[in-house]
């Protein structure tokens, strides 16, 4: 045989074996993380007033939820839940996690605060890249900044972006108190790019964390700071906007800028030919905020009662869909109960990852769902825990103690309604009747699963 014969069959034997390996190996998985969105606020939700046609594009290419739940109505417990398939108190995280290290610290290498996340806590980066992905963490973190809880330490080969709850989206300096102080890192060291817009820079690095690894496997956590304040949309859609009422006009303003960088990011799969290897996962983090800091509003939760910091519906239904074009459902709809805390499972499953032995998860996969219309909830029960409010849904039902709601929306809240609130969602998904005078078995009965 010549050597060009040789050559020739070489390639074609290489070729099968590329082939091979790209059809067996493992998706890449994006989760899209968004921050303070209200439960209705995209299109593909019922919005008319927005403009978001790359979340709408999301919604149209997978399977999106209904009665999607986050783990709490605040920023670290939330996140905290989404990354360890665990409700957060369980890893460490009941409240908001520290504020972000002082301008004297150029590397992170101390203790934290109360409310990091836990070392010994199982995250989605530490059981992909077990399995061998390459892991990425982009834009926030708020689940802590010392050496046990920084994203390095917690399975991420890569980060970068800010450790606190929120920055100035130019200065990149964290506000919330004082002194001010500088929050942009990048695999653990301070680094600063004064004028850059915040949400392009995330686009930046996803784009060179994705063009690094694009021929293994590989986990990005793209966790946005949008449309949390402060509200700093682009200029062309702050003009699209103009008409609109104030706060609302500044809010959807920020909410379109970043559909405009969830756009690019999908399109930079795509250009790398990766989509339809890719999962793509999307969840807001909790309803819309009321502070004084978000202007007193802007965001719509709908038909839902309550906003962010409140376990009426509002704080913690939240929008949230996957979608893998050609292996799971288009454009379809799940009314199905489902949690955060499911995404580390669905995504095991769907990955064909095994979690390491010894491991479980309050969350349970939801592939069976997303596959079957008619597949029941995994879940019978699910509980909240934030502060002093606790909440617990079982079927349609829903028991709130110490009712908390900063939005002062629906019926006047009577010192009993504030104690104890039991509504049927189902029937009453604007939680404004409150039935636990009429209902004295059931508030008892599930009165013992928050005390259990």
């Amino acid at each position: 045989m010549s050597t060009l014969h040789v050559r020739m069959l070489w390639l074609v034997l290489f070729g099968l074996a590329a082939a091979v390996g790209a059809e067996d190996r493992r998706p890449n998985v994006i989760v899209i993380l968004t921050d303070d969105q209200g439960a209705v606020d995209l299109g593909a939700w019922g919005a008319t007033d927005l403009v978001t046609p790359n979340m709408d594009r999301l919604a149209r290419d997978g399977v999106r939820f209904t009665q999607f739940y986050a783990a709490a109505a605040i920023c670290s417990p939330s996140r905290a839940a989404l990354l360890t398939g665990q409700y957060p108190w369980e890893v460490g995280v009941p409240d908001n996690a520290p504020a972000p290290p002082s301008e004297g610290v150029t590397d992170i290498n101390s203790v934290d605060g109360p409310n990091a996340l836990a070392a010994d806590a199982l995250t989605l980066a530490e059981m992909l890249k077990g399995a061998g992905y390459a892991t990425g963490h982009i834009g926030k973190w708020h689940l802590g900044w010392g050496r046990e809880s920084r994203p390095r330490s917690q399975g991420f080969d890569y980060s970068f972006g800010h450790l606190g709850g929120c920055i100035d989206n130019y200065s990149h300096f964290f506000y919330w108190n004082g002194p001010n102080r500088h929050d942009l890192w990048e695999d653990g060291r301070r680094v600063r790019r004064s004028g850059a817009y915040f949400p392009d820079l995330m686009v930046e690095k996803a784009e060179a964390f994705m063009k690094r690894h694009r021929d293994r496997p590989f986990f990005l956590y793209y966790a946005c700071n949008q449309p949390h304040y402060p509200y700093q949309g682009d200029e062309r859609w702050l003009k699209r906007y103009a008409g609109a009422a104030y706060p609302r006009n500044i809010y959807a303003a920020s909410l379109s800028s970043l559909d405009d960088r969830i756009g690019r990011l999908l399109d930079i799969v795509e250009e790398l030919r990766l989509r339809e290897n890719t999962i793509v996962i999307f969840q807001s983090d909790q309803g819309h905020s009321v502070e004084e800091r978000a202007h007193r509003g802007g965001g719509d939760n709908g038909p839902y009662r309550g906003c962010k910091f409140s376990l009426f519906e509002g704080g913690i239904r939240v929008p949230a869909m996957i979608s893998w074009p050609g292996h799971l459902p288009a454009n379809t709809v799940r009314d199905q109960m489902a949690h955060s805390c499911d995404w580390l499972p669905t995504i095991a499953e769907l990955c064909g990852v095994t979690p390491p032995a010894g491991r479980s998860f309050r969350g349970s996969s939801l592939a069976p769902v997303i596959r079957d219309a008619a597949a029941p909830s995994p879940h019978a029960t699910l509980v909240w825990r934030m502060g002093d409010q606790r909440a617990v849904r079982r079927g349609p039902w829903k028991l709130i103690r110490n009712v908390r709601n900063p939005a002062g929306d629906g019926p006047a809240l009577s010192d009993a309604d504030r104690k104890w609130f039991l509504a049927n969602v189902a029937e009453d998904p604007g939680e404004t009747r409150n039935l636990a005078a009429a209902e004295p078995k059931l508030l008892s009965e599930l009165k013992a699963l928050l005390d259990d």
